[in-house]
């Protein structure tokens, strides 16, 4: 879109992916290459601190919501709350599609006409929801409940959807079809594609399944953390008219609970709704206030730190290692081959330049085929077997391998008879597990000054 080279995965060949969302990058670095600015540093950091700005701003608009609902002390406990919860540290900052959903959940929130509130504008909230649905269709299940309780207080309910509801949807949808289909050259209505794929296929169980109750035993326990007490005390204290945020919180959960395929993030919007009452929580907990917030505080602290700052740290710093290779003369020749889980690393974002690389591909099979495996399993069944099949010509070798330290025995033998070295040891992590390793080595191939 922007540099004229990069990847698309197999979502985009699908239309299981819209544009919209990443043309707010795509416009980040046209600006960045119009300014002559645009320095791989610049384009991994202004997307992240842009996702920051908005993550800030979201947080001033729920203080701001509960001000007005409640009063400052309360607000200040829900702020409080917000900023220290371990997994918002962890997610706020990253340029996932769930992150932009769960900020636009707050956005919308803040415009919700609940009872006591002036600041309620149907037009707006509903303009919010819309835009967070075409970014991420899922972005619906939370409003659901909340969405039907306003239709049914609402008195003038023809003028809601005539109004609003209609124009609102006929937009932001209509805005999405044309810049998809800008770019894709034909008609795509991706939310529809995505629906298909993800809950009347549910193909996403390719990817893993887990048990039905998983998000009720370990999906939200985990992503609360130590805010799970308060948010329990909350949903007690709280008045009648927060009960509707308890209900999206609780819908929430169990429509994700259906599918098979789940992850922590997938429920990261409801999250906003759990701090208000935890927030409430805390501001009754009086005498207790002041060791409860310092409890919070300490024990989200560590989590964030080392989520955010250690724990997988790897999958980015092994770029920088690939990035220099876009600095040398050695360019032109060098072929990079990544040999991890798909998708563990970032890709052209992080080299910005028009390296040649490859990872393992790990696409479902869209066709019905009961016994297809995907690349990246055919090759963890036999990795000597794969490569040698695969590179079974010198002049078809990577110059540069990528790969998680546990594989490292297993294809010792090739590297040793193809002429590889280790350049590079990489930290990942403190708990490897499955194909997953301590560290990531990178291995270049020796050439012939090199060996003599």
């Amino acid at each position: 879109m922007v540099f004229n080279y990069g990847y698309l995965t197999w979502e985009w060949a699908n239309g299981l992916r819209g544009y919209s969302y990443p043309l707010i990058f795509a416009s980040i670095y046209k600006a960045l290459q119009l300014l002559a600015k645009d320095d791989v540093h610049l384009l991994i950091w202004v997307p992240r601190l842009a996702q920051a700005v908005l993550a800030a701003f979201a947080d001033v608009k729920l203080y701001s919501l509960v001000q007005h609902l409640e009063n400052a002390e309360t607000a200040k406990c829900v702020y409080f709350c917000q900023l220290c919860s371990w997994f918002t540290w962890y997610s706020c900052t990253r340029t996932l599609t769930n992150t932009m959903e769960t900020l636009l959940t707050i956005f919308a929130l803040s415009y919700y006409p609940i009872k006591g509130s002036k600041m309620g504008s149907s037009c707006k909230y509903l303009a919010l929801i819309a835009l967070a649905i075409v970014i991420r269709p899922t972005a619906v299940i939370p409003w659901i409940p909340l969405v039907f309780s306003h239709f049914l207080q609402e008195q003038r309910k023809a003028d809601l959807i005539l109004h609003n509801c209609i124009p609102v949807g006929l937009v932001t949808v209509g805005t999405s079809l044309i810049i998809d289909r800008v770019f894709f050259g034909e008609w795509v209505l991706v939310q529809l594609n995505f629906l298909k794929f993800n809950v009347l296929q549910n193909l996403g169980t390719f990817y893993g399944s887990h048990p039905w109750h998983w998000y009720f035993t370990q999906g939200l326990p985990v992503i609360l953390g130590t805010h799970l007490p308060f948010f329990i005390h909350g949903c007690v204290l709280a008045p009648k008219r927060y009960r509707i945020f308890l209900t999206a919180v609780i819908w929430t959960v169990l429509v994700y609970s259906m599918l098979s395929h789940k992850e922590f993030r997938f429920i990261y919007p409801v999250l906003p709704f759990c701090m208000v009452f935890c927030g409430y929580s805390l501001k009754h907990l009086k005498a207790w206030k002041k060791s409860a917030a310092s409890f919070l505080l300490l024990s989200n602290l560590l989590p964030a730190l080392y989520t955010g700052l250690i724990h997988q740290r790897g999958s980015l710093d092994v770029m920088s290692h690939i990035q220099q290779l876009c600095n040398s003369s050695y360019q032109s020749q060098a072929f990079v081959f990544i040999m991890m889980p798909c998708h563990s690393t970032p890709f052209y974002s992080h080299v910005h330049c028009p390296l040649k690389m490859r990872f393992l591909q790990c696409p479902p099979d869209l066709t019905g085929n009961e016994s297809y495996i995907d690349e990246a399993d055919v090759f963890y069944s036999n990795p000597l077997g794969w490569l040698n099949k695969e590179f079974y010509n010198d002049t078809l070798l990577p110059s540069h391998l990528i790969f998680f330290s546990v594989l490292e025995q297993e294809i010792s033998s090739f590297l040793a008879l193809r002429g590889y070295e280790r350049t590079a040891t990489v930290f990942h992590t403190h708990v490897p597990q499955g194909r997953v390793g301590s560290h990531i080595y990178v291995y270049r191939k020796k050439t012939e000054i090199n060996r003599t």
